[in-house]
């Protein structure tokens, strides 16, 4: 995997709450002030999914979200990763056993990173998108390198 010494093109997020405590919600946001300002990256938080590049999850997935979150999910355009941060997005968290959940959000939509914590730090979503730029400089070098008809 050789990448380039600086990625291609900045990074556009859509962040999605599928039914967390706002605990890592309030991290994302913290990852936005001046002490990690993620922007001087060239990270970008969007409000419409159809400008995104990476959807940023949190929570775990509720009855009334499941088909939000699939809509969501196909309106992103490829090629499209996926981040799940925070335990509750992971597996459930302390909610796993609850009547309102359906589940992970790898039970509904494919997942590219896990950023697990309870909440997140910063510093580990930072490291998270990192890890999904990489996936989507890959996916955009392949996807040059295939001949189209």
């Amino acid at each position: 995997m050789k990448l380039n010494k600086y990625f291609e093109r900045s990074l556009w997020v859509f962040h999605l709450n599928t039914g967390s405590c706002n605990g890592c919600d309030i991290e994302i946001v913290a990852g936005l002030t001046p002490r990690y300002d993620l922007e001087r990256f060239g990270i970008k938080l969007v409000g419409s999914p159809k400008h995104a590049d990476v959807l940023l999850v949190t929570g775990p997935v509720t009855h009334k979200m499941a088909d939000r979150v699939k809509r969501v999910y196909e309106q992103t355009p490829d090629p499209k990763a996926v981040i799940v941060v925070g335990t509750c997005g992971t597996s459930g968290g302390v909610f796993y056993d609850s009547y309102n959940l359906l589940g992970p959000v790898d039970e509904i939509i494919p997942v590219d990173v896990y950023v697990p914590g309870c909440p997140v730090r910063p510093e580990a979503i930072i490291n998270g998108v990192l890890q999904a730029w990489i996936k989507l400089e890959n996916l955009r070098e392949s996807m040059k390198a295939a001949p189209t008809k």
